[in-house]
């Protein structure tokens, strides 16, 4: 039987709160921001922009808006997929099996093997 090792904590790159102290992280690429600086981020944009309501949601966006944000949000998507494919990359050259790694990801060392073998 293989012993896990504990996962590392993740900061927000702004507050740099861990993950276990905050209540959300979002992630990027190399950068990760928590639920508490998100709320100063809208406060600010709501001081700055007036009194811009809430998200309305994609169902109010035109055709050519939802159209227009496909392509940045497909950057977005392969950006992170190429940060998660190098950090398993660098945990693979330090030997740390697809199980702990699996563990990590929350899925099994089978599924993990097969979505990050080279």
């Amino acid at each position: 039987m293989t012993k896990t090792q504990p996962r590392t904590p993740l900061y927000c790159s702004f507050c740099l709160k861990s993950d276990r102290q905050v209540a959300k992280l979002v992630g990027g690429p190399s950068v990760y921001i928590c639920d508490g600086c998100i709320a100063v981020c809208n406060r600010v944009l709501k001081a700055h922009h007036g009194s811009a309501a809430d998200f309305a949601g994609w169902d109010a966006y035109t055709n050519e808006e939802l159209l227009a944000s496909l392509a940045p949000s497909q950057a977005t998507l392969a950006a992170v997929r190429d940060d998660l494919r190098a950090k398993v990359a660098i945990l693979r050259q330090r030997s740390v099996s697809w199980a702990a790694i699996g563990e990590a990801l929350g899925i099994s060392r089978q599924a993990a093997w097969e979505r990050f073998k080279s």
